[in-house]
């Protein structure tokens, strides 16, 4: 068909298995196991839906002054859009327009290699070291861009704040961009530097900690002049990005803080007492800073636990990819959701 000719060809991302039985223990996209805050339910309740036919705030002021008012900074240094993938790809669309390549990982979020094949953005995946750390001195070369996940996806390490600030002021001609999905979980947010770079973007997410993957919320944190130009790109392409109940219960969810930090809490709690369950079992894997454990086991193959696994009705997450293909990224769940997880794979190894 000759109009294919002219199609844009690319080779989508893949999520997570979605399995439509309920009977599951899903441990393979890193969603929160808790609710949302008792608020957000009692909004949802009371909203107004009538309201629906109306277009939305533009600006998702409410949820903005929220945000700002959490992270103590100006509505100048806020962009709003639908969940952190959108960000990031308005992001990548934005500021990654020059012919030099972007860096980023060769083990991390497998969007990054897709926005920039989507968008024709040249691209160089830099190896991680024998431990999955950043190697700071391949981010110190020429380049069109840097996105860095931290904590890094799949692998849950975390990198110290002095070297991301190493490779933010190394690079004062490109856009350096902190991908923060995990970073509630035990790493410490590269926020505070945002107002002393003017070329770093922070970007974060309702997805993990706030327990809203559903939602679809997430923003990003820089300077002022990033952030104009991020709104430029935003309002060409679509002015109504937030629904009004996102905004209403995001807005909700940024407010009881008591109950997203005991929340955070009891993930961490769950995750260090796996982690030595794990290694009790002979697993081996980085110190995980996300709501996630990637785990690999010397003696038996990820490959087939994860079939195993699955045939037991229990989910997590495999590539068959390089280097990390005897890794299963197992994300945390509730107490009873784990303690079935490790029964299993006890029973697995014993046969």
């Amino acid at each position: 068909m000759e109009w294919e000719e002219n199609v844009r060809k690319v080779t989508p991302y893949i999520p997570g298995e979605q399995p439509k039985q309920q009977d599951v223990i899903k441990l393979n996209t890193n969603e929160c196991p808790y609710a949302p805050a008792p608020g957000v339910w009692k909004i949802a309740k009371s909203f107004d839906y009538g309201k629906l036919r109306l277009y939305p705030d533009t600006d998702a002021k409410k949820l903005a002054d929220a945000l700002c008012e959490y992270f103590h900074i100006g509505q100048e240094q806020l962009f709003i859009g639908i969940g952190s993938d959108d960000v990031l790809a308005m992001a990548f669309l934005t500021f990654f327009n020059s012919q030099k390549p972007i860096l980023f990982p060769d083990i991390t979020y497998s969007f990054y290699d897709v926005w920039a094949e989507l968008f024709r953005i040249p691209y160089e995946q830099k190896k991680l070291d024998e431990k999955f750390q950043v190697v700071k001195e391949d981010y110190k070369k020429e380049n069109g861009g840097i996105v860095i996940p931290n904590p890094n996806a799949p692998t849950g390490v975390w990198e110290k704040i002095e070297v991301i600030e190493e490779i933010v002021a190394a690079n004062p001609g490109s856009v350096v961009i902190i991908d923060e999905a995990y970073v509630d979980f035990g790493g410490e947010s590269c926020r505070r530097l945002i107002d002393k770079y003017e070329n770093l973007l922070v970007v974060q997410t309702f997805s993990k900690s706030r327990a809203m993957a559903g939602l679809r919320i997430g923003f990003a944190m820089g300077s002022s002049e990033l952030i104009r130009y991020l709104k430029d790109a935003k309002f060409s392409f679509n002015s109504y990005t937030m629904n009004m109940l996102s905004v209403e219960l995001g807005t909700e969810a940024v407010r009881d803080e008591k109950y997203f930090k005991e929340t955070v809490k009891k993930i961490i709690n769950t995750r260090e007492r796996v982690k030595k369950e794990l290694l009790n079992m002979g697993f081996v894997f980085p110190d995980s800073m996300g709501n996630f454990i990637f785990a690999s086991h010397p003696g038996f193959p990820a490959k087939k636990l994860f079939e195993e696994l699955k045939r037991r009705n229990i989910y997590v997450r495999y590539w068959e990819k390089p280097r990390i293909d005897n890794y299963l990224r197992i994300t945390v769940g509730t107490d009873e959701e784990m303690d079935i997880l490790l029964s299993n794979l006890r029973d697995i190894m014993e046969k």
